[in-house]
């Protein structure tokens, strides 16, 4: 005979335990925004480390087998954070979440999606999937409006805030004379020329302030060596790899101790980018995708989209920068926009 769930258990899926500081942010704000009387079980992929940071029971998940025997134990399903519902990583991402949320309705259990972002679904196959999907969830919150508005077109009810991460506390800032910070990844529309560009704006712009550039790695594993790939690939101006230096971070609350020290942070990492707002640090963005440029816009920084021409303005847009702390009203309004993502954890206390 099968143990009866413990329905004070509620199973957390996500990116977590991946060395991704933007997803440990996602985790930090959803463990605390759980209502009391519920004991999260955390998948992970670096169990060990998620379970010393958030001190919580974890399950592996690379393992569907195992992540479904954690889900029969527990009473409701929370997807949390980042977009998990998407096809640009694999198809097989999908089907993996996908399964997941049908493994807990057919058990009669609640499936919450929190603070998602919907997408990119680019095959057709994915957007019906998708559809059907989300129809069998109890409740759902999304982090932009993009995403709000292609569910609405679905005929699901949903509500929307700005990105959960916003729930973290703010800090105060003192990087007045500070250094640049960059949080930059590999991408696939910067070819030679295309990173020569910017690395060239970035040189230029540290030579007139007269900074040192920090490099930021937000993800260990995709951006720890790209300030290295770079110079090997001899697109580092030697001024600038004179005055660069890698600056590694465990988790969230140390990445914004250097952005609240820093002078300028230039973000491609969408919460690379609000945790650096919520350190009261003056910001910048590139843009890879369209996440990125909304948070830009919401927090009112430049943002150059990488996907077209170079603005001739861009290294003034972040000499402009430089030292000048963003709108902190604008800032406290996307806090607040965040915390509506509580609501529909809110049912998880009767499941419980």
């Amino acid at each position: 005979m099968k143990p009866a769930p413990n329905r004070s258990l509620v199973l957390v899926c996500g990116y977590y335990g991946e060395h991704n500081l933007g997803d440990a942010a996602l985790l930090q704000v959803l463990l605390k925004q759980l209502p009391s009387a519920v004991t999260p079980v955390v998948q992970a992929g670096d169990q060990p480390r998620v379970r010393r940071a958030f001190a919580v029971e974890t399950t592996d998940r690379r393992s569907l087998v195992g992540v479904l025997k954690a889900l029969r134990r527990c009473g409701a399903l929370v997807l949390g954070g980042g977009s998990l519902l998407q096809d640009s990583t694999s198809f097989r991402s999908l089907l993996y979440y996908g399964a997941l949320i049908v493994a807990a309705r057919c058990q009669g259990k609640d499936v919450i999606l929190w603070g998602q972002g919907l997408g990119p679904l680019r095959r057709r196959r994915s957007r019906l999937l998708a559809r059907w999907l989300l129809g069998l969830t109890t409740a759902i919150s999304w982090r932009d409006p993009a995403s709000t508005q292609l569910a609405r077109h679905w005929g699901l009810r949903c509500l929307e805030g700005s990105d959960p991460v916003w729930g973290l506390p703010p800090q105060p800032w003192h990087g007045h004379g500070g250094p640049i910070v960059v949080c930059w990844r590999p991408v696939s529309q910067l070819d030679r020329q295309g990173w020569r560009t910017y690395l060239e704006a970035l040189d230029r712009l540290a030579a007139q302030s007269g900074r040192p550039v920090h490099w930021l790695p937000f993800h260990q594993q995709q951006d720890r060596q790209l300030l290295a790939w770079l110079e090997q690939q001899g697109l580092l101006p030697e001024r600038l790899r004179q005055v660069s230096q890698l600056v590694t971070v465990e988790d969230p609350q140390a990445a914004m101790a250097q952005f609240q020290a820093a002078g300028l942070v230039i973000a491609m990492r969408l919460h690379g980018l609000i945790l650096a707002a919520l350190a009261g640090s003056p910001c910048a963005a590139l843009s890879y995708d369209p996440k990125v440029a909304e948070a830009a816009r919401g927090i009112g920084c430049p943002c150059q989209d990488l996907t077209r021409p170079v603005s001739d303005a861009l290294l003034q847009s972040w000499q402009a920068c430089i030292d000048r702390p963003p709108d902190p009203s604008r800032l406290e309004q996307l806090r607040r926009s965040a915390l509506i993502h509580r609501e529909v954890l809110t049912p998880l206390s009767s499941v419980a």
